[in-house]
């Protein structure tokens, strides 16, 4: 059977209840789905495997005050182990750079660690000819013990 690329909206709630385990970094949570799913500014494709969820990207389309078009910033991607090197992380990402240009995004972005190999080698095959450069990202908590 083929694998199903598909861009969820609001009304796909359903597909995210039969999801491999292997492929978010946790269990869905279904009020977060809504509540993503509902957002026009987010953007979750996936991959199927007759009805199972075996890869997804996430994706958020921005506006800025000093730029002329939109961007996309790809938040992550994953693909069940068992469905590795089969070509689903780079329909994934074409299928939502298909999204971008959509919504006239000028480009897409995504960070990641130079350790993660398999991720610079998807993000190389799928369009940047570019060596990654080193980039510096911190990541603050907001928790509410904070305040």
């Amino acid at each position: 059977m083929a694998i199903e690329i598909k861009i969820l909206n609001h009304g796909d709630l359903d597909i995210l209840k039969n999801v491999d385990p292997d492929v978010f970094d946790d269990p869905i949570n279904i009020a977060r789905a809504i509540e993503f799913l509902g957002d026009p500014r987010h953007h979750l494709g996936v991959a199927i495997d007759g009805d199972l969820v075996v890869g997804f990207v996430s994706a958020v389309h921005y506006v800025h005050p000093d730029k002329p078009c939109p961007e996309l910033w790809i938040n992550e991607i994953g693909v069940a182990a068992s469905h590795q090197r089969q070509g689903i992380g780079k329909q994934l990402m074409n299928a939502i750079f298909a999204v971008g240009r959509e919504l006239d995004c000028e480009s897409a972005w995504v960070l990641t660690d130079r350790e993660n190999t398999a991720a610079i080698s998807l993000y190389s095959v799928v369009g940047n000819p570019e060596s990654p450069t080193d980039h510096v990202m911190f990541s603050f908590d907001l928790g509410r013990s904070n305040s």
